[in-house]
């Protein structure tokens, strides 16, 4: 894996308690599911 070094993007605050992560990312984009952690 490489250094993260720059980040060149749009970055948003989210202003929720409880954030969806399913309507950020879909089930059907992710490469892997991982239940660790």
């Amino acid at each position: 894996m490489e250094k993260f070094t720059v980040y060149t993007g749009k970055s948003v605050p989210l202003m929720n308690d409880n954030i969806d992560t399913d309507q950020l990312i879909p089930k059907q984009f992710l490469k892997a599911v991982d239940k660790k952690g």
